[in-house]
């Protein structure tokens, strides 16, 4: 019995092994159609809504909601489909002739290669529309590349083959503010006309263009829309940090905590600042029942009564420091938990962190002199002013309370002593390496308002 039950075991195992090592031969086909299939879809959504062209706000007039529909679609069909062409590519890496003979032998057959080449070919075809990254049709694209490149053979990494693929599209440029200007010569300075005149030429030839007008249409859709995305990855990178803070002390660790906190035996305080102000408290309740006794001229309470409230204040007293000192352990790891939310939040949005990067270089080399200047000064005098240390030792204070550490006076000083220095030094090189150079004016009128 024990010798039949050994063989089905046997059996079991070795069926378990061929399933999985047929699944393992299968990868590239497997992967291949997968690619094919989000492809597929995409080319879908393009002819159905798009007249054939790229999910694009401009190939179709849709609302911001639909077109933040498909573009949620267009992302995850691209992610899958190059998710499936680098495992295809690591799965063929692998598979070598011994597999494809093994493979061949577990009654595995492999795709025509004609027929894969067409698939590989069509992939490319579709994928290499949104290669500049999908989210960057929301971004500032000012800057592109001279159409009429010439069309280009080069090398599939998906079927390791030579074959003719479409050009990917010219990748947008988006100016780099903090890069060094290259010197200029004279003669690059200076000119046989004026600046002046050569600018209003250019500008009377924009205005006398018959495609500015869609130009400014275009231009204004595309501001529109990053103002859109920028302040909604603002609100996403508040609100979801906040709500992971609340639900998780809320509803993970809170009753953690709670569970093992819920002996009379733990200690009610977890550090002595605590313990001096729950002290202080039971001082002040005590000196004022006596004080409302003397004005009230009532009888003199008696011992017994004036111990039993005092012992109802300190009962009192001690429950409150004890959800006090849960709280404290609570909001460690819950700010673990909304650190943690706020670090993938930044990691799974690239793409929304260089629009809103782009969008804050906007607004801020956008100002006038004068309100540069005056940002400067506030954020100067409330980080790095003379009553900056006051606000810190706040600050430094309010953080140790609320993670139930007691507040050390001296690394608070020592903080204070070093921290705003420090950064009252990187903010001047700031202004002396880059703000100098971008905006002289500005850096003219913040010396003038400081005076």
């Amino acid at each position: 019995m024990s010798a039949m039950n050994n063989s089905v075991f046997s059996q079991k195992i070795y069926s378990f092994l061929l399933a999985a090592y047929r699944w393992y031969l299968q990868t590239p086909e497997r992967c291949l159609n997968q690619a094919y299939d989000a492809a597929f879809k995409i080319k879908e959504i393009e002819d159905k809504h798009f007249n054939g062209n790229k999910i694009d706000s401009d190939s179709a007039m849709y609302s911001n909601s639909v077109m933040d529909y498909f573009e949620s679609d267009l992302k995850k069909l691209l992610k899958i489909a190059r998710m499936r062409l680098t495992e295809l590519r690591a799965s063929r890496w692998f598979l070598n002739e011994e597999n494809q003979k093994a493979a061949q032998k577990a009654g595995i057959e492999y795709l025509n290669p004609s027929l894969v080449l067409e698939k590989l070919n069509f992939i490319d075809q579709v994928i290499s529309k949104y290669t500049t990254t999908s989210d960057q049709i929301a971004s500032n694209a000012l800057v592109v590349t001279p159409p009429n490149l010439p069309v280009k053979s080069v090398i599939s990494e998906e079927n390791s083959l030579l074959v003719n693929t479409p050009t990917l599209p010219p990748k947008i440029q988006i100016p780099d503010l903090r890069k060094k200007p290259q010197p200029k010569g004279k003669t690059d300075t200076t000119g046989v006309l004026p600046r002046s005149i050569l600018s209003t030429i250019t500008r009377l030839q924009v205005e006398l263009d018959p495609n500015s007008e869609k130009e400014v249409i275009q231009n204004f859709r595309q501001t529109q829309r990053r103002t859109i995305i920028s302040i909604r990855f603002i609100l996403l990178l508040i609100i979801v940090p906040l709500l992971t803070h609340q639900i998780a002390k809320a509803f993970v660790v809170g009753p953690i905590i709670e569970r093992f906190r819920s002996t009379e035996q733990i200690q009610i305080f977890i550090n002595s600042e605590m313990e001096e102000e729950a002290l202080a408290k039971l001082e002040i309740f005590e000196e004022k029942l006596k004080f409302e006794n003397l004005i009230t001229k009532a009888p003199s309470l008696l011992p017994e009564r004036m111990e039993a409230e005092i012992s109802n204040k300190a009962i009192e007293l001690a429950e409150e420091f004890r959800r006090e000192s849960s709280n404290a352990i609570k909001n460690v790891f819950a700010d673990i938990f909304s650190v943690g939310a706020f670090i993938w939040l930044l990691l799974v949005s690239k793409s929304s962190l260089a629009v809103l990067k782009d969008f804050f270089d906007n607004i801020v080399y956008g100002l006038s002199d004068s309100a540069k200047a005056f940002i400067i000064i506030l954020f100067t005098d409330i980080f790095v002013g003379f009553h900056s240390p006051h606000g810190w030792e706040v600050l430094l204070e309010g953080v140790s309370r609320h993670w139930g550490l007691p507040a050390n006076r001296d690394f608070i000083f020592l903080f204070i002593a070093t921290f705003p220095v420090i950064l009252d030094t990187i903010f001047k090189y700031w202004i002396f390496r880059y703000l100098n150079r971008i905006s002289p004016s500005a850096v003219a009128t913040y010396r003038n308002m400081n005076e």
